[in-house]
């Protein structure tokens, strides 16, 4: 099973939406990364984990997998150790812009996707099911409409 690990903080860094929000509001920052993540990952056969700087505040529920905090530690720490101690790293897609992150994960054979191309990603998923739900409200008001005004 393909195990995603997301350097949080950089992946926030890179939406500019969150990172505006992360600026005022870390804890919500956070609550809407897990938010964006449960609906991409819906669905997907995949183990994830999202590495976050700092001490956990609220409690998030992330559906596919765990929210590591850094506690004393950095992130980037917790990141090298989870990667080193996997069994099978090839299985691991980081996702990270971090470079020392990046070469730590490719010597160890794990596969890498900058935060800025999963952005991308989200995005594109992201405006696919904002379209569908528009065309959904579209045809939901066709068919009022033909009820109210009996016409087929």
């Amino acid at each position: 099973m393909i195990h995603y690990i997301i350097d949080g903080n950089n992946l926030i860094g890179k939406i500019p939406r969150l990172y505006e929000l992360h600026l005022k509001d870390k804890q919500l920052s956070r609550s809407e990364l897990v938010a964006i993540l449960n609906s991409y990952f819906a669905g997907k056969k995949i183990k994830l984990t999202l590495h976050l700087d700092g001490y956990k505040n609220l409690p998030l529920n992330l559906s596919k997998g765990e929210i590591v905090y850094s506690n004393n530690q950095t992130s980037d720490e917790k990141i090298r150790d989870e990667i080193a101690g996997s069994k099978n790293s090839k299985l691991i897609t980081l996702v990270s812009s971090d470079r020392s992150l990046i070469n730590f994960a490719r010597v160890n054979s794990s596969n890498v996707i900058r935060s800025e191309e999963f952005y991308k990603l989200l995005k594109i998923v992201s405006d696919k099911n904002e379209e569908s739900r528009a065309l959904k409200n579209l045809e939901a008001e066709k068919e009022y409409f033909k009820k109210v005004f009996g016409t087929d």
